[in-house]
This record gives structure tokens, C-alpha cells and sequence, in this order.
């Protein structure tokens, strides 16, 4: 072959390179930050899932998980996102008012502290909401008990995290009316208020804080991964809130069928078992294998706070004024 006939030979095998590149579905999932890093399930789970599927699994960060939900109402219809991965229970009301979301279609065993009927929203894990400190230090048996106390706490914001959120639904299922009183004595505790959950655990680690808010599972990864067991929950007799994340389908998504494989294989043996020591929370669906060795130190609240999604859309605009007020003070 001359070299006049090999170059529109070699251009035509390029072109046709880039064709078959061009036609792999794509299937973008926004979710948290934390889910994406390195040490967190999101290497894992797109490793695994795109062995299936033929695909290209795309994770778009979006902040802390009820930044998710503003970007999603921000962008409307327009959005490129085919499944919205870590909204809770605290978020879904608000997120099914928007139209976006589509009912997921999956027939799941799962194995959670409540039962699940929502046809448009799937758990994925589940926690209990924690202060997380150091052991050996005084640890307060209840929120009154931490507001009393010198501790130095960091929390996360609720407009933006679904922790802060969390800490709001938790003192008002808790206190109810008192939620306000609770608040303005907590607020000297707070050195800060970040935006996210990583960035609060960061600085708790970094020695910046006593204790922060997190959840009951995060003492394990400090004993499982780094054998390290100087960090502890603290159990609270007044219970301690319950977050179930979810998965949501988009329903204007260009890949519905990818969509409803993802959510399938979401709670399957393969990403559920990645759970436990990646997100460092409860499996939706129990793995074949168990739980990690670890995770049978952890504490076990005696009392479980949780709202259904209507009572906490209705809740939170008062729970967020409260909290508002009280730390401008």
C-alpha cells in the first residue's frame, strides 16, 4: 500500500474510533462530594456498574447532599442528571414537588429499622446522626447536657447539608416546642458552621473542635481503616435522628433504561457491600457477607427520632428560622 492510499485508510479507521466513542450512553449521576472521593464508594461502584452496562457512569459533584436538591430545583427541566443520588427522607417531600423524579420500578429486600413504600425514591444506606469525640473526654448524655458543658462543638449548615438539616429535625423531634430554648444554649458551644460534612470532620480532626456532627458508623472507619479506636459516638438518651439516603430516577433522562439498571444494581450484593466501608453507614440491603468486624462496637441508640418526608418539609422553614435566630445572636 502506497502512502497516498494509507493516510485516508488510517483517517477512516480514526473516524470510525471516535463514532464508537461517540455512541457509549452516558449516564450522569449527581451526588454528594464525599461519595466520589478516593476512599469514598463512588470508584467502586463505577468500576463495577460500567462492567455491566456498557456505559459510561459519570458522577457530577454537587456540594453536600441538600445542595443537590437546590441544584436540581435551579436547573429544572434542563438538567443533564439522570439519577439524583443523596437526598434523605428530610428532602424527598420537597424533592417530589418539583415534577423531576419518575417512580424507580424496583422490587428490593430491604433491610431497614422502618418500612419503605416510596414509589419514586430508593434507599441506598442508612445511619443514625451522632456528635462524634475523642475518647475519654466527658461526653454529655443529652443535648441540654452539651449546651451546659464547655465542649466546643462544629455542626454543618441545613441549607446546604443534609447533616445540618439532620441536627434541626433531630432537636425539634426531640424538644419540639423547646427547640428554640435548646438552640440559643447550644450556640455558644458552635465554633463554626460549614457547608458540608467533610469539611466539619476535617477540622474536628484537625483539632479545632471537641466534637462534630456526624453519625454512629463514623467511630468504625477510624477502627477499621486506620486501627485507631480514640474516637467515639456520643450515645444521647433523648434517641438520635435517622437518615435514610435515596436515589431518585430523573424523568426527563435521555438513558431511561440505564437509569433503571443503575437504581437495580444500586441495591444489589455488588454496591451494597461496598457501603459499610466506604460510605461508612448502614447497608439498605444487608450484604451475603455481613457487616465489617467493627461495626458490632458501635453504640445502638435506645431511642429512634425520625419524621416522615411531610413532617419534615412542614417542619423545617420553623426549625431553620429557630436555628437561624438563635446563632445570630
Amino acid at each position: 500500500m502506497t502512502k497516498a492510499t494509507y493516510l485516508p485508510a488510517a483517517a477512516g479507521l480514526a473516524l470510525c474510533a471516535t463514532g464508537a466513542l461517540a455512541e457509549t450512553p452516558v449516564l450522569q449521576v449527581y451526588t454528594y462530594d464525599s461519595f466520589t472521593t478516593e476512599w469514598g464508594p463512588g470508584p467502586a461502584v463505577e468500576a463495577a456498574f460500567e462492567e455491566t452496562c456498557a456505559c459510561d457512569l459519570q458522577f457530577v459533584n454537587a456540594g453536600d447532599g441538600a445542595a443537590l436538591l437546590a441544584r436540581l430545583q435551579l436547573e429544572g427541566p434542563r438538567t443533564e442528571a439522570d439519577i439524583v443520588l443523596g437526598l434523605d427522607t428530610n428532602l424527598t417531600a420537597a424533592a417530589r414537588e418539583t415534577g423531576l423524579f419518575a417512580p424507580h420500578g424496583v422490587t428490593a429486600d430491604l433491610d431497614l429499622p422502618i418500612g419503605w413504600e416510596d414509589p419514586d425514591f430508593l434507599p441506598f444506606d442508612w445511619g443514625y446522626f451522632a456528635f462524634v469525640g475523642n475518647a475519654g473526654a466527658a461526653a454529655p448524655a443529652n443535648m441540654p447536657e452539651l449546651a451546659a458543658s464547655d465542649a466546643k462543638i462544629v455542626i454543618q449548615d441545613p441549607r446546604s447539608s443534609t447533616p445540618g438539616l439532620g441536627l434541626l429535625m433531630w432537636v425539634k423531634a426531640a424538644y419540639g416546642d423547646e427547640a428554640p430554648s435548646i438552640w440559643a444554649d447550644l450556640a455558644d458551644n458552635i465554633v463554626t458552621v460549614t457547608p458540608g460534612w467533610s469539611e466539619a470532620y476535617g477540622l474536628f480532626l484537625d483539632g479545632e473542635a471537641d466534637a462534630v456532627l456526624s453519625y454512629t458508623t463514623s467511630p468504625a472507619y477510624h477502627l477499621i481503616a486506620e486501627e485507631d479506636a480514640s474516637k467515639v459516638a456520643w450515645a444521647f438518651d433523648e434517641g438520635h435522628y435517622m437518615q435514610v439516603e435515596v436515589a431518585g430516577k430523573v424523568a426527563g433522562t435521555d438513558q431511561p433504561a440505564l437509569a433503571d439498571a443503575f437504581l437495580a444494581f444500586m441495591v444489589s450484593d455488588t454496591f451494597q457491600s461496598v457501603i459499610p466501608t466506604t460510605n461508612w453507614m448502614y447497608p439498605a440491603a444487608t450484604p451475603e457477607a455481613g457487616l465489617p468486624e467493627g461495626f458490632e462496637t458501635l453504640i445502638t441508640p435506645e431511642k429512634s427520632l425520625l419524621m416522615t418526608a411531610d413532617e419534615a418539609a412542614a417542619a423545617r422553614d420553623t426549625a431553620l428560622d429557630e436555628w437561624r435566630t438563635a446563632l445570630s445572636q
